[in-house]
């Protein structure tokens, strides 16, 4: 009696640098064939960022099949991985945010929050701006990201009587320091995840990098708003409020949760800001003057109105912490799913003879960003749905599904952007092309730090999203720094701070600053105001990066 035949098993692939006629510099060339094909489709080709990524997936699979040697089965097995990693937990976390900032407005809350914001600046147009593009923008990058802080802030600043270009130049300015943990910390958490790089190491990096920036952006929205006037009248309140969100944001990239690092920044500089208006006043010309109505706010309604974010802060800092005696991480961490990618796992090795660590797919399944903000939003409608003013502001369960529903119908494109370009960076890591790439990089040895900012910076202007960008690059850097002696958290660090600099000028973020302002198609307009500001904090975060590598700054490291 024959036996039945033995299951179908696929060939074993390891990855080779020197895959292309045994060369390691055709091999990084042909590598970088994807990237092209994703640039010239997005910019020259003026493709949206979905069919650019679709592309690009293409061309990388033939690129690993044909080039690489890699079993078809295998590419596309490397492809789904990268998909599921994009949908669960990067946009689980991204359309929980936006869905806990929707609570806020189908609430009716955020318009007494916006009201607050407006309320102390003591009637300065220009201290006003700055609160509300850097504090308050900096706390929807935080929670949304993706665009959401430039339109709802620009709306903001045309209310209080903005021109609509500096309205549209200040909030594209003010989206710059909170961006590297933007959308609870995400681009950190993609770039731990790809690389294997605890993400707390990562963030504590940025955090020695980002905030160095952010201390000056405040002086720079006043400058844009009212020249070297409003620096001169203004430059207290400035540095107080750019060195507070600083010196908050390095402390909870280093010592709390990462993932808080902008929310607690934000308020804590807002709430400083504050506390320094009620004993200086701004000198105010009466050109100066906002144009809002001030109407009186209650002190239930203030609270109403912040207390989703105070309720953020403290179900992150539970999720992160040691609470009574109990090791919360570990506790949450019992319910992490890990799962060995079926088919991929066993066959996709490392030069080693072992199996690929990258093929086992972990999700965190009640510490995930995306969970806990799933579970704040469900206390909001809770607290909401049973306040007393709730015939003036309803909220029920059925408000926030809904709320829930167009979000995701909303983000359904880049909920499948996003997505894509996951399967794309995963497919150029597992058949071995960012390999190839970093390591033809590292061969420029130390100088690779000075321009490993500029690969963020790239990746984050063409797509939009730091989180991309980290997607695109961080293997690459990290093994551009494995070959070259360079510490490759510092590189990975420095591509999400590169993305920083960039988010001003990406074309995603100038269309949406140009809508929202009513001047649809001034993009070359913005593009032409902003891109010096971008290229500058480049350069001076180019020299940052390269300095820490080498023992001038290297003290300023974890």
């Amino acid at each position: 009696m024959a036996s039945a035949p033995p299951a179908t098993v696929l060939a074993s692939y390891t990855p080779d640098v020197h895959a292309i006629g045994g060369s390691l510099l055709a091999t990084a060339l042909v590598s970088l064939i994807p990237l092209a094909v994703f640039f010239v489709l997005l910019m020259a080709a003026k493709r949206s960022a979905l069919v650019s990524a679709l592309g690009s997936v293409l061309t990388a699979l033939l690129v690993a099949v044909i080039g690489f040697g890699m079993p078809v089965g295998l590419g596309l097995l490397s492809a789904s991985q990268g998909l599921v990693f994009g949908l669960f937990p990067v946009m689980l976390i991204v359309v929980a945010a936006i869905w806990f900032y929707e609570l806020t407005v189908v609430s009716g809350r955020f318009e007494d929050l916006r009201r607050s914001f407006s309320a102390v600046g003591r009637g300065d147009l220009r201290v006003q701006a700055m609160l509300i593009a850097f504090c308050f923008g900096g706390l929807l990058e935080a929670l949304a990201g993706f665009g959401a802080p430039v339109a709802i802030t620009a709306v903001m600043l045309l209310a209080l009587g903005l021109p609509p270009v500096k309205a549209a130049v200040t909030v594209l300015l003010a989206n710059t320091a909170p961006v590297a943990f933007g959308a609870m910390a995400i681009p950190v958490t993609t770039a731990g995840n790809l690389t294997g790089i605890p993400p707390e190491d990562i963030a504590s990096v940025i955090g020695r990098q980002s905030p160095l920036l952010a201390i000056f952006v405040p002086l720079l929205l006043l400058f844009v708003v009212d020249g070297t006037r409003g620096i001169r009248q203004l430059w207290p309140i400035a540095l107080v409020t750019g060195g507070v969100f600083a010196l908050t944001q390095f402390w909870c990239a280093n010592h709390f949760a990462y993932e808080l690092t902008d929310v607690v920044a934000s308020l804590v500089g807002f709430g400083v800001a504050v506390l320094m208006l009620r004993f200086w006043k701004p000198r105010t010309p009466d050109d100066q003057r906002s144009q809002v109505e001030n109407e009186p706010l209650t002190r239930h309604r203030v609270t109403y109105a912040v207390l989703p974010y105070i309720l953020v802060i403290a179900i992150f800092g539970i999720a992160k912490l040691n609470v009574g005696g109990l090791d919360m991480p570990e506790v949450l961490g019992h319910a992490n799913l890990k799962i060995e990618w079926p088919g991929l796992y066993g066959a996709l090795m490392t030069t080693g003879g072992t199996p690929s660590s990258s093929a086992v797919y972990t999700l965190e399944v009640l510490g995930n960003p995306g969970t806990l903000l799933i579970i704040s939003g469900i206390l909001v409608t809770l607290i909401y749905r049973f306040a007393k003013d709730r015939d003036v502001y309803p909220m029920t369960g059925g408000i926030a599904l809904s709320a829930a529903g167009r979000t995701l119908k909303n983000m359904r494109t880049a909920i499948a952007t996003v997505a894509t370009v996951l399967a794309l960076s995963y497919v150029m890591n597992q058949s071995g092309q960012t390999v190839a790439i970093g390591t033809w990089l590292a061969t420029a040895g130390g100088l690779f730090a000075l321009l490993s900012p500029v690969l963020g910076w790239l990746g984050t202007a063409v797509t939009g999203s730091d989180t991309s960008a980290n997607a695109l690059f961080a293997n690459l850097q990290q093994t551009a720094g494995q070959t070259a002696g360079i510490d490759p958290t510092l590189l990975v660090a420095a591509n999400t701070s590169g993305g920083v600099v960039a988010k001003l000028v990406s074309p995603q973020n100038l269309t949406i600053a140009a809508t929202a302002v009513a001047m649809p198609g001034s993009e070359r307009i913005l593009l032409r105001k902003v891109a010096g500001y971008s290229v500058a904090m480049l350069a001076v975060l180019c020299v940052l990066v390269y300095l820490q590598s080498t023992a001038a700054l290297s003290w300023m490291l974890p």
